[in-house]
């Protein structure tokens, strides 16, 4: 071979587009702004890229917007907290099959002054219709967000109708966790969060945790691969490597270590079986 020709060649190798592997080495995970906010992510992923050369781009928004990424075939890998969407996401075909991965819980917070009197209380259902009574401001996410669910929930089983009081005592922000948070902090006002979010908020001010404890706070996290049969691009291969490895024993392990002021934010979870 001519020495133009090895030229040409060595160009020609240089410039051909990347091949399927390479291309795939990296997958878009769609999560909530509590696995985001918290700093879990940044504590995960890079012993995961380390390991696999795999890396993982997360776009993290509210549950809800996170499940209409997916539906669009926007995200290769669902990580939200909210099991009954997660469970109709998958029976509409959308996810392969949903895997619990880690849990923690929901807590009431609100200002220090504690106007509404709801320090100490375990019964979350009491402690909203203390807020209510009050009419004192609340800040509610209103954003479809796993967190939202939850609170609409919560507020229902108190026999409460929210809606009505929309832009009175009660405000919804249509933000997410932290934003919510900040708003709550500025104006005074309660507001339900994942305690993740509230340990890694840093504009606490005046505010401070007062309701905690109820079972019904609990806040289970679940991990699907999203469907290459709903959806052909789906990385498949790569997705299935960072959920196999979020609830394998490393996985877990990592989970667990991740902490903030010597307190645990996330307890893994995922030995007790998804579905």
């Amino acid at each position: 071979m001519t020495l133009w020709r090895h030229c040409l060649a060595v160009v020609a190798a240089l410039t051909l587009p990347q091949s399927a592997p390479a291309a795939e080495r990296y997958i878009t995970v769609a999560s909530t702004t509590s696995t985001e906010a918290s700093g879990l992510f940044e504590h995960l992923l890079p012993g995961f890229t380390e390991t696999t050369g795999i890396e993982v781009r997360v776009v993290a928004v509210g549950t809800g917007q996170a499940l209409k990424l997916a539906r669009s075939c926007d995200a290769d890998v669902l990580f939200v907290h909210h099991k009954p969407s997660e469970e109709i996401f998958v029976a509409e075909g959308f996810g392969v099959a949903r895997h619990d991965v880690m849990f923690n819980d929901f807590v009431v917070v609100g200002p220090e002054a504690d106007p509404a009197g709801i320090r100490g209380e375990a019964d979350v259902a009491k402690a909203l219709t203390a807020i209510a009574a009050a009419k004192t401001p609340f800040a509610s996410r209103g954003d479809d967000s796993g967190t939202h669910k939850k609170e609409r929930g919560l507020w229902q089983a108190a026999g409460l109708d929210v809606a009505a009081a929309s832009g009175t005592w009660y405000r919804e922000t249509g933000a997410g966790m932290g934003a919510t948070l900040n708003t709550a902090a500025a104006m005074g006002a309660y507001a339900l969060t994942d305690r993740g979010t509230w340990l890694a908020f840093r504009n606490k001010g005046g505010m401070a945790l007062l309701s905690e404890g109820d079972p019904r706070l609990f806040n289970q996290y679940g991990v699907i691969l999203v469907s290459e049969v709903k959806c052909p691009q789906t990385k498949s291969a790569p997705a299935q490597a960072f959920l196999d490895w979020l609830i394998a024993p490393t996985g877990q392990q990592a989970i667990a270590a991740f902490k903030l002021g010597g307190q645990q934010l996330f307890f893994p979870n995922a030995a007790s079986g998804g579905s």
